[in-house]
């Protein structure tokens, strides 16, 4: 697998992009967005936490998007292969989550086409 691929796991209404298979949430948070293209909202949620967490070591990102009745349920968070302490890594992944800045831009990105 080449260094820039990615899995990218479609099923009815929810996306969910990977690198590493099978997909592993050892840390993880979760947050609500409007409606949108759920595969944009993944890949740019996906960027920023890589972003926030890449020099923790052995960190691989997961990121699942569900349409949710009128929004999005994004459940953002992966696998570490290594040591690391739970409550701090999943308290940086729900900071990139509660962002306003990322929230409004994952947002914008992902407005649908004809969607104000």
């Amino acid at each position: 697998m080449g260094r820039n691929t990615w899995h990218i796991l479609r099923d009815e209404g929810s996306v969910t992009v990977t690198r590493v298979l099978p997909v592993r949430f050892d840390v993880c948070a979760e947050t609500t967005l409007p409606a949108g293209r759920v595969l944009k909202v993944a890949q740019q949620v996906r960027q920023d936490l890589w972003r926030k967490l890449q020099k923790l070591r052995g960190f691989s990102p997961v990121v699942c998007v569900v349409q949710a009745g009128t929004g999005l349920r994004v459940t953002a968070g992966g696998r570490i292969e290594a040591t690391f302490h739970k409550p701090t890594v999943d308290a940086l992944i729900a900071e990139v989550l509660a962002d306003p800045r990322n929230r409004a831009r994952w947002s914008n990105y992902a407005r649908a086409a004809g969607q104000v």
